[in-house]
């Protein structure tokens, strides 16, 4: 029985530290991990189900900076911007539909969704233009962006981004890390060219298309006309009796909340605005 006991032990020990060893480094709360085994327990693959869990969360930004001379993953369930928003909605969304319901299954994602080839290796390794998520996400097979039919895919983005680069004291690990500017230069070169279809403002409308082009729980990335930058804001598609609405972690009502007002609306109100791109999870 002892022997019986002490093998069990032994198993489950290994099996633990096997989790561990595959599990990044990461800055997180109790909090934070009742909260994802509690969502994940819930069945739900839906992403609108997640995307409406974190309503009247606060806004807040840069929640990511904790460690800017010592990269690791970090978690924050409580105060969201809207990319750490539709971050972490799609990491529950990916892992509920493989029914992975641990904390360890949902860091290992949110990893491997975060980083480049999943690997943290300081800050240049975190993803950090949503074009770049795009595009690693789908060749990781979690996501697809949608650029068909057209209409209401008339538009064409050519990228070309430089941001970060031109404005390094805006971010703390450039500002600290000079070092690490050239790499940043190296990703925005290699992203910079690439053309990607969106729907301009003008087709965001309450018609059989859209409603066939955007599904409920896609991601809308908002193409910006801003100097250096592809994306200006992100949430998640919903639709209402009157149009398309998103869901997002807005700095203007700072906080979540699905948006009262149409997507036509919003984008029109938003000067550099051309329309939307939309990405589906898998």
């Amino acid at each position: 029985m002892i022997r019986k006991l002490l093998l069990s032990f032994v198993i489950c020990h290994l099996s633990f530290s096997s989790i561990a060893a595959q599990t990044p480094r990461c800055h997180y709360t109790p909090q934070d991990s009742m909260l994802v085994e509690q969502l994940l327990a819930s069945g739900q693959t839906d992403v609108l189900y997640y995307a409406r869990q974190f309503l009247g969360k606060p806004y807040v930004a840069h929640t990511l900076e904790l460690y800017p001379d010592d990269e690791r993953l970090v978690l924050n369930m409580a105060e969201l911007d809207c990319t750490t928003y539709v971050d972490v909605v799609a990491a529950l969304t990916l892992c509920a539909r493989r029914g992975e319901k641990t904390f360890e299954d949902f860091v290992r994602q949110l990893h491997q969704q975060r980083y480049w080839d999943g690997k943290c290796d300081g800050y240049p390794s975190r993803i950090h233009y949503f074009s770049d998520w795009i595009r690693d996400n789908t060749r990781l097979g979690y996501a697809t962006e949608v650029q068909q039919p057209n209409p209401p895919f008339t538009a064409l983005q050519t990228v070309s981004v430089s941001y970060m680069t031109q404005h390094p004291q805006s971010y703390v690990s450039l500002a600290r890390h000079p070092e690490y500017i050239p790499v940043i230069a190296r990703q925005e070169q290699d992203l910079s060219g690439c053309k990607f279809r969106y729907i301009p403002t003008a087709q965001v409308k309450n018609t059989r298309a859209m409603r066939q082009a955007v599904h409920d729980g896609d991601i809308i990335c908002i193409v910006t006309s801003a100097a250096g930058l592809d994306i200006a804001h992100l949430g998640i598609a919903v639709w209402h009796a009157d149009g398309l609405h998103m869901i997002d972690a807005s700095s203007k009502h700072m906080k979540v909340l699905e948006e009262t007002i149409t997507m036509r609306k919003y984008l029109q109100g938003r000067k550099n605005a051309l329309g939307i791109r939309i990405v589906r999870l898998r």
